[in-house]
């Protein structure tokens, strides 16, 4: 099968002759003599388009055979033999064009100027990245994209070339070839050297920009999130739009972003140390008072309490509160479907929690568990059936 891609990045439209046409798994794959589809490969995605104007869903590489295997949904299109037009996806295809070559710029400026070795590359459909062999700092990347950037504006050529094993061995290549044959190279001249498969722009200045949008710390090494392009320019879009309705909300410039938010911050933090202060403080006051209303029970003293509009996280804090001096129980029920249900005792009390809400979900119905001091859950019955089932067993 003749690549077409191979030799014009820029061929949208082509003709060819099927040369085998099957069903698997509901869908036909049909191959051609020749093809201007990319297939999934090197960490490029396909391409999308039509043949006779008949979408074509996937395009796989049959390294098996060396075809390119096109997916169409539906009934077999067509006959081995027919003759087929095909058009490619004009946005996805140069899309993908400026995110491949810009990543070799990008690769080969973090290589040469830092020596660090690209592992890996991956191109999604919002942005793309690659895995370096090292971390490195915000000051190596930033100092790398505008290496990059500067050979991209400076709009070099993008040449294609074929070299056998041998005479790729004797080349200064980026990154050693794992395939054999004769190999494709994709050369930014005095910058970079690659063997690669993919679709190219023609000149570094249609990549039109790199930006890195992201950098964390990846198997010893770091991965970049970075885009390029048209991706680019919708970044920016979605980025400015951000914070400009950020920084309206706010009624603050753009500029006074940071310290905004890092004082904002601040004072949140503050807020919270508040609040779980006077929380701590009326949570005594309630526990206390709950405590003057217990009764005496088979063991210890018995507090059965429901909470209204209280969730699960807050009646567990106050039932803590409650058997935080000697000698209580506490069955506290709050706001949920299931209901949820705390049961806790204080260290001197000779008590099972955990079996009592065990038998209590086997009861009523739902779940729960815990340990002998405290136990929680979700019981299927009413709040006054719950209550009552604690009065009867605990009293």
């Amino acid at each position: 099968m003749k690549r077409l891609y191979y030799e014009d990045s820029f061929l949208l439209s082509f003709d060819a002759t099927v040369t085998a046409s099957a069903m698997v798994d509901g869908a036909a794959h049909v191959r051609l003599e020749a093809t201007a589809f990319y297939p999934t490969s090197g960490g490029q995605p396909h391409d999308v388009g039509t043949l006779n104007e008949r979408a074509v869903i996937d395009v796989i590489d049959d390294e098996a055979t060396g075809d390119v295997v096109h997916v169409m949904s539906g009934a077999p299109a067509f006959a081995v033999g027919d003759k087929v037009h095909g058009e490619i996806d004009r946005v996805r295809r140069v899309d993908h064009m400026q995110q491949h070559t810009g990543q070799h710029v990008l690769s080969a400026a973090f290589d040469r100027l830092f020596g660090v070795r690209t592992v890996s590359f991956h191109m999604g459909t919002a942005s793309s990245t690659i895995d370096l062999a090292r971390e490195v700092s915000a000051a190596e990347i930033e100092r790398a994209a505008l290496e990059a950037n500067r050979v991209v504006w400076d709009d070099r050529s993008v040449v294609i070339r074929y070299a056998t094993e041998a005479e790729a061995a004797a080349m200064p290549l980026r990154k050693e070839s794992q395939r054999s044959g004769v190999l494709r190279l994709v050369e930014v001249p005095d910058f970079d050297l690659s063997a690669c498969g993919g679709t190219h722009v023609a000149r570094t200045g249609m990549i039109g920009i790199i930006v890195v949008s992201g950098a964390e710390r990846f198997k010893g090494g770091t991965r970049l999130s970075f885009l390029c392009g048209g991706r680019a320019l919708s970044g920016y879009n979605a980025l400015r739009d951000v914070t400009t309705a950020v920084s309206r909300g706010l009624s603050i410039g753009v500029a006074e972003l940071p310290d905004a938010v890092a004082r904002m911050a601040a004072e949140i933090k503050d807020q919270k140390r508040q609040v779980k202060q006077l929380q701590e403080e009326v949570t005594a006051r309630l526990a206390g008072e709950l405590r003057e209303t217990a009764v005496a029970g088979r063991v210890g003293r018995v507090v059965v309490r429901d909470q209204p509009g209280w969730h699960a996280a807050a009646i567990k804090f106050l039932a803590s509160a409650v058997v935080s001096v000697p000698g209580f129980i506490v069955v506290l029920t709050g706001e949920g479907s299931p209901v949820p249900v705390v049961v806790a005792r204080s260290a001197d009390v000779s008590f099972d929690a955990g079996a009592w809400m065990k038998d209590a979900t086997a009861a009523m119905g739902g779940r729960g568990g815990g340990r002998p001091e405290m136990a929680q859950g979700g019981l299927a019955a009413g709040t006054s059936d719950i209550l009552a089932r604690a009065k009867e067993t605990l009293s």
